[in-house]
């Protein structure tokens, strides 16, 4: 949904809630990365330069490869169509680590300190990102007609948006931010991130409709929670290892 639809010497400017909410997210993350001063700020300017980048390339790569390829495989050309830009999550946050993983040897600084930083506050970005999927009535639930069903093209769907706000945004958010707070071990703020994110993602796409281009693979999961399912796994392996570590 289009907050406004002006023309400026031709140049159509048509910005949706969800573009504004994620700007809105980079914006606020910044301002409490800046807070803490865990970085000097001409390093963290540098960090969300990266973060930036990462998140730009991520998003449209991990849509393509994961949700659309053998469309952009047959339409080559509309792989810089911008306007019809759709984000995936799990793409942006792939190449987010990777470019973490470069400031951090670039900048000599420790990798796992920057993403334990950067994850409590990742939940900001998505409640402000689901809000706007909700402003914007997508990636809705299934067929519903109770309490805040939202309603298009003459049906009635479930607000999963706010589900996911709620679960992925606010309860994320307090759960890390916790962990935070509490933890001596670097690292176990962002193993925490990708087994609660991975959980409550793959247990949300239950209640949403799969994309119409996909549907269901293997008749029952969404490819979704197949991306969710490494990130667990990761979780896994990191806790092990740190158990592991700790007892010798």
């Amino acid at each position: 949904m289009k907050i406004f639809d002006i023309t400026l010497f031709w140049i159509q400017i048509a910005p949706s809630y969800y573009w504004l909410m994620y700007a809105m997210g980079f914006i606020f993350g910044y301002l409490i990365l800046k807070r803490r001063k865990f970085l000097a700020e001409t390093e963290l300017d540098s960090l969300v330069t990266y973060i930036f980048f990462g998140v730009i390339l991520g998003w449209r790569l991990g849509y393509i490869l994961f949700y659309d390829f053998s469309y952009y495989l047959s339409n080559p050309s509309q792989l810089f169509a911008v306007w019809k830009w759709w984000m995936s999550f799990h793409g942006w946050a792939i190449w987010v680590i990777i470019a973490m993983y470069f400031f951090a040897k670039k900048y000599k600084k420790s990798y796992l300190k920057i993403t334990d930083n950067i994850v409590t506050i990742l939940p900001i970005w998505l409640w402000l990102g689901r809000i706007g999927n909700y402003l914007n009535k997508e990636l809705l639930g299934r067929t519903y007609s109770w309490f805040l069903a939202v309603e298009k093209d003459w049906a009635k769907y479930f607000p999963s948006p706010l589900l996911e706000a709620l679960l992925e945004g606010l309860v994320l958010y307090f759960i890390l931010n916790y962990i935070f707070k509490k933890s001596k071990t670097p690292g176990e703020t962002s193993w925490a991130f990708l087994t609660f994110y991975a959980v409550f993602r793959f247990l949300i796409e239950f209640i949403r409709v799969p994309d119409i281009q996909l549907w269901y693979i293997f008749n029952w999961l969404t490819m979704g929670q197949i991306l969710s399912i490494p990130m667990f796994i990761v979780w896994i392996y990191f806790w092990l290892f740190f158990n592991k570590n700790s007892n010798e």
